[in-house]
């Protein structure tokens, strides 16, 4: 077969693999149209959200293609005011106005049919009054009722005491999400008028790190948040998201699962930075953590990265430490998971530090083989990065990954 020959979907490919891998990759997309109606709204949203989430996964430069179509009808039905959460009463005043005009066709014809039957006497078949039982009867008909109503009651009284509880426990969920949003927009009026307000003598050297050298002076804009919670290392922000967070660290990778800056519990956690990473001296990779919530707080968005339309368009990270500013420039995107001890492949999240030009080559090689798409962007050894690292549904133990390199 030549190169020519090569062609799938309109792609050329350069080896029987890639050719293959095309191949595959154009069957599932078969198998997904075939199962989704193209034409409805919500099952557009639906499939536009499996693919964000990693529910399929593509092999070549076809799957990217039917990723940019799928893309391309969403901003379609957005530019018509038709929204994820406005789709489904849209489909439902269809499928009901289409039963209605169903239902009055059949109508239409049953009168039709009716005037022109024959008209026919018939017997109605009537239920009988309860006074028309014997005695026996009409207690066994009054005990059936009585223990109907009873079993009515008990339904009610527990679908409602269901439903007390799921309230209960959305309101608790919602009002969290409500405090910890409110909480996060103080620090950060904090952060941007510390600069302004603050006025600091005396620090107190505070080794949040491993370090046995003098710590240098910690940024105006951060002194009073560091005052507030000394496990402050730095905040992280990216532009027109909602990840504009405090990133904190502490002796292990446990603690800012689930408490919050104020060091209370709190399910949505905290951003943080791996313990066995250091600001100063600054380590060589600086992997940061955040929960995927499914509120979209914390890493919840971060896996719209997986989009290089989005990435292109968001490819700058701001991640000061509490001791220096810096701007990242996104690198790599992919889809990686937990490994067990013993497996020998490679760990991005043991990536912390590159003790030779060969041994950064190697680990940059690694993640430029996983990555989504190719962002144009390389580091050499010397450079500093950053890793932001949440969990992903769609593999036992997967995590989805962000690599970005320093450029200011």
């Amino acid at each position: 077969m030549t190169a020519d020959e090569l062609k799938v979907a309109g792609r050329r490919f350069r080896t029987r693999a890639d050719y293959e891998a095309g191949l595959r990759d154009l069957t599932k997309i078969n198998k997904i149209k075939s199962g989704t109606d193209l034409d409805d709204p919500v099952s557009i949203y639906q499939l536009y959200s499996d693919l964000l989430n990693g529910t399929y996964r593509f092999e070549t430069a076809v799957g990217t293609d039917f990723d940019d179509e799928i893309y391309e009808k969403v901003e379609l039905l957005k530019k018509r005011g038709i929204t994820a959460e406005n789709a489904a009463a849209l489909s439902k005043g269809k499928a009901i106005a289409k039963n209605r005009a169903s239902k009055t066709g059949k109508t239409n014809k049953q009168k039709q049919a009716s005037l022109s039957a024959p008209k026919t006497s018939a017997k109605r078949t009537s239920v009988k009054a309860l006074h028309e039982y014997d005695e026996t009867m009409q207690k066994e008909i009054l005990s059936e009722m009585k223990r109907a109503e009873k079993r009515r009651k008990g339904i009610v009284a527990v679908a409602s005491l269901i439903a007390l509880l799921c309230f209960g426990y959305f309101g608790i969920y919602y009002y969290q999400l409500s405090r910890t949003n409110t909480d996060y927009e103080k620090l950060s009026e904090l952060k941007d008028n510390g600069k302004e307000h603050y006025f600091f003598s005396g620090q107190e050297q505070v080794k949040v790190h491993k370090t046995n050298q003098e710590l240098p002076d910690i940024l105006p804009e951060y002194k009073i948040l560091y005052e507030k919670n000394k496990k402050l290392i730095g905040w992280l922000k990216i532009d027109d998201t909602i990840i504009d967070y405090p990133v904190m660290q502490t002796e292990n990778n446990d603690y800012y699962l689930d408490h919050n800056f104020d060091q209370e519990y709190d399910k949505n956690g905290s951003i943080f930075l791996d313990c066995n990473c250091s600001v100063y001296p600054r380590s060589t990779n600086l992997i940061i953590y955040g929960h995927h919530m499914k509120s979209g707080s914390m890493f919840g968005n971060l896996q719209k990265y997986a989009k290089e339309s989005y990435g292109k368009e968001h490819k700058y990270i701001q991640f000061d430490t509490i001791y220096e500013k810096g701007t990242y420039e996104v690198m790599y995107v992919f889809r990686s998971q937990v490994f067990q001890k013993d497996d020998m492949v490679f760990k991005y999240y043991q990536f912390t530090n590159a003790n030779s030009e060969a041994e950064f080559d190697s680990y940059m090689a690694e993640m430029q083989k996983l990555s989504l798409y190719d962002m144009g962007v390389t580091a050499k050894y010397g450079d500093s990065l950053i890793t932001l690292s949440t969990c992903d549904n769609s593999q036992t133990d997967g995590r989805f990954v962000v690599v970005a390199r320093r450029v200011s």
